[in-house]
């Protein structure tokens, strides 16, 4: 996986760094693992707007990714790695040697025909799902449950991979992306290996419209607006915010605010990750 940079033939264009899409092994996905993803610009079933500055975009449809990784003990192989529109990473077709086929994370280093297992028995390599009791310490692992049998919830886009540092009674201690160190219960499943697509980081969109093909509309600055429409707005010339406290469009505080609320996960963190 590598990045291009075109010819710089418009303002567009020259500032743009795009996938080259080598890794990619075939543009078709398998029909029976698509389902149709319908448009809601940001709105709930009331219609009404709960996430700002969405809508429009290609449109998409959906893969049924297998993050439970449970088919225990059956082996399979990767058939193909293909682009997935609603993520990151890549993902890769396995198919099982009972005839089943499913769409996993694709980590770093898949090639088509690589074997993939799952279960305490399977091997320590690239791929393989195990629970954290089994892995060893300084493994990099993807893909991880907060609870068992729930499905992969963690450490799941491009590039991104956790540590296994130690063992702690029924507690596995893993060293987050962030730097966060916390513990996880053994019993929950983990894929060796860091998530593939690494040069996705060093991509750049190059204009506005590849954003609005995803699916993003234009932000527009509160400090732009009218005081009727902003808490930020009015003022002669380009004003600050002032004295008070950094707002939302509806008077609530942002920027700084802590909005975490007190629970039980808070106690299975040891050492918080970096400040954003």
């Amino acid at each position: 996986m590598a990045v291009r940079k075109l010819k710089p033939t418009s303002p567009g264009v020259r500032a743009a760094v795009r996938h080259d899409f080598t890794d990619i092994t075939t543009d078709k996905p398998h029909k029976p693992l698509l389902v149709p993803r319908k448009n809601k610009a940001g709105r709930n079933s009331r219609g009404k707007i709960t996430v700002r500055h969405r809508g429009g975009g290609h449109k998409r449809n959906i893969r049924l990714i297998d993050f439970k990784r449970d088919k225990f003990g059956v082996s399979g192989k990767v058939l193909t790695v293909e682009y997935d529109p609603n993520r990151s990473a890549r993902i890769a077709l396995v198919g099982y040697s009972d005839g089943d086929k499913r769409y996993i994370i694709a980590p770093s280093g898949v090639k088509v025909g690589m074997p993939i297992t799952s279960g305490k028995s399977a091997d320590i390599k690239t791929g393989n799902s195990l629970p954290l009791d089994v892995i060893p310490a300084g493994t990099q692992v993807h893909n991880i449950e907060l609870r068992p049998g729930r499905g992969g919830q963690m450490v799941r886009s491009a590039g991104s991979s956790a540590q296994v540092m130690a063992r702690e009674d029924k507690y596995t201690l893993l060293r987050m992306p962030s730097g966060e160190i916390r513990k996880i219960e053994s019993r929950c499943m983990a894929t060796i290996g860091q998530v593939g697509n690494l040069d996705h980081k060093n991509t750049s969109l190059g204009k506005a419209g590849k954003s609005r093909h995803k699916g993003f509309r234009p932000t527009v600055r509160g400090s732009a607006m009218t005081p009727r429409d902003h808490p930020h707005g009015g003022g002669e010339g380009r004003a600050p915010i002032g004295l008070k406290h950094p707002k939302t469009p509806w008077g609530k505080p942002a920027l700084g605010r802590k909005t975490r609320t007190r629970t039980y996960a808070n106690k299975l963190i040891l050492r918080k990750g970096r400040k954003r």
